[in-house]
């Protein structure tokens, strides 16, 4: 008899772990929730996205400012297949993410970046009968 249940392909396979470590990490913050997405988890604080946790990786909204300090740094653009490439989000350094206090303060940047972009998750609108 064949076994019908249906696994995930291992890439959709999402490690609960490291998003409790990421949410343990940005505490200092405040309300910071972590939604499935893609295979990974969407970084929000209010209605405010402006991170992306994806393979063991976290990625923070950058502007023309706070890309340099990644470049920098050796980052690269969160790149979730061969043929697409987010050039806005950028992954956060190792030292940076274990570092709560730095975490916090560079997380900050990210959501001053993700304001000036407008990114908010879109409010439904109420029904008018």
């Amino acid at each position: 008899m064949r076994n019908l249940t249906r696994r995930p392909p291992r890439s959709a396979v999402v490690d609960d772990s490291y998003k409790h470590y990421i949410e343990d990490q940005l505490q200092a913050l405040g309300a910071v929730e972590l939604r499935r997405m893609f295979g990974g988890y969407g970084v929000y604080q209010d209605a405010r996205f402006f991170g992306i946790c994806h393979d063991q990786r976290l990625y923070f909204k950058t502007d023309a400012a706070s890309r340099a300090e990644y470049a920098a740094r050796g980052m690269q653009p969160f790149q979730p297949n061969p043929r697409q490439t987010l050039k806005s989000y950028y992954e956060v350094p190792a030292e940076v993410v274990e570092d709560s206090d730095l975490l916090a303060a560079w997380a900050r940047r990210a959501l001053g970046a993700a304001a000036c972009a407008g990114h908010r998750r879109p409010i439904a609108a109420a029904k008018v009968r």
